[in-house]
């Protein structure tokens, strides 16, 4: 989505509101499964002493895989917006967005914002046990009853326990 931005560029103070869905298709993430409804982005762009600044939100609701236990869960992921528009492109700042014309491409900047704030680790929940490593059982469901490995370094320790 475009969004134009002529009314506010030279006047100072003014601010001009947005709100849009974003397009899923190219936030892939391998362990977001689905998108249960568009990403939804609303805020506002304003003219702060001569420079744009875009503020807001963008929400998503995911179905996601645990990349400790496997399991699938509903997650909502909120995203705060806030980008600087420059009119020239600078190598010293690339984290500046720039103005095409009196125009934005508003879809590039949400899913700039979005890829950069999104979780490096998908969990179900905090505290996830995750899987056995031996049997492969979901640990959040219960212990397995899989014997605990001894560190190969304390074997002859552990042979000198059973014989006592």
């Amino acid at each position: 989505m475009r969004l134009d931005l002529r009314e506010i560029i030279s006047v100072e103070g003014s601010s001009k509101p947005f709100s849009c869905e974003l397009d899923p298709s190219g936030l892939d993430f391998p362990a977001v499964r689905a998108y249960k409804k568009k990403p939804f982005a609303q805020g506002r762009v304003f003219n702060a002493a001569g420079v744009l600044h875009l503020e807001g939100s963008l929400s998503a609701e995911m179905l996601c895989t645990c990349d400790r236990c496997g399991a699938e869960f509903d997650s909502v992921k909120v995203t705060p917006l806030d980008a600087t528009i420059v009119e020239e492109e600078s190598e010293d700042h690339p984290e500046l967005f720039v103005l095409d014309g009196n125009e934005i491409d508003l879809d590039e900047i949400l899913s700039t914002c979005f890829i950069l704030d999104m979780e490096t680790k998908f969990l179900c929940r905090e505290d996830c046990k995750g899987l056995c490593s031996t049997c492969g059982k979901n640990l959040n469901e219960g212990p397995c009853g899989c014997r605990k490995q001894t560190d190969p370094r304390f074997a002859v320790l552990e042979q000198l326990l059973d014989k006592e």
